[in-house]
């Protein structure tokens, strides 16, 4: 059966609330930290897939010049390292250096800490039961990704909207949260793709 329109709405802001305040979290870090948050997304991933770039381009989801610009910052900080794929000789495979590595560790960790701290009153049942139902949705949303889109089904009718007219989003309510001071830019959604690895 499938999703009730309303229920997707909900899910939609829901998975919004969780982005925005992920990343207002991650804004009051960067304060000690030199990475931007997209630049942690694409060490994670790094970390996690290593390869070739055009592969982690795509398992990102952004395009190949903003992946390069991090890349070339992750490089310039020695963090990042590139060695000839032997498979083919003309590509060339990136991975994470010694301190690379470190440096992942320490971001892990402290974002580990920042979490078992705001979720203080929670105990290891919800957690794990967080942990189950956003694994289902990553799982379920890529899968959906990967086929071709369909055109979208007809709109909510206002009745069932749980937006009145009275409680329109207001411009904060839209305005993306950008937790990235670096000087690479991309789009929105490029940054929201690498913020969220």
């Amino acid at each position: 059966m499938p999703v009730d329109p309303v229920t997707a709405r909900e899910l939609v802001h829901r998975v919004f609330d969780l982005q925005r305040i992920v990343r207002c979290i991650s804004a009051g870090e960067l304060r000690r930290q030199d990475l931007g948050v997209a630049s942690q997304g694409v060490l994670r991933m790094i970390g996690e897939h290593g390869g070739r770039a055009v592969d982690l381009a795509a398992k990102l989801g952004v395009s190949a010049p903003v992946l390069s610009r991090h890349l070339a910052e992750l490089e310039g900080l020695g963090l990042v390292g590139r060695e000839r794929d032997p498979e083919d000789g003309r590509a060339q495979l990136i991975g994470l250096t010694e301190v690379g590595w470190t440096v992942l560790r320490e971001v892990e960790e402290q974002r580990i800490a920042r979490l078992q701290e705001l979720l203080a009153d929670w105990d290891e049942t919800q957690a794990v039961g967080a942990v189950d139902s956003l694994t289902q949705l990553v799982e379920a949303l890529g899968r959906g990704a990967r086929r071709s889109p369909s055109p979208p089904s007809a709109p909510i009718s206002a009745d069932k909207s749980p937006i009145s007219a009275d409680k329109s989003p207001t411009s904060a309510d839209k305005s993306p949260i950008s937790a990235d001071k670096s000087p690479i830019s991309s789009t929105p959604e490029e940054e929201d793709h690498l913020a969220a690895r």
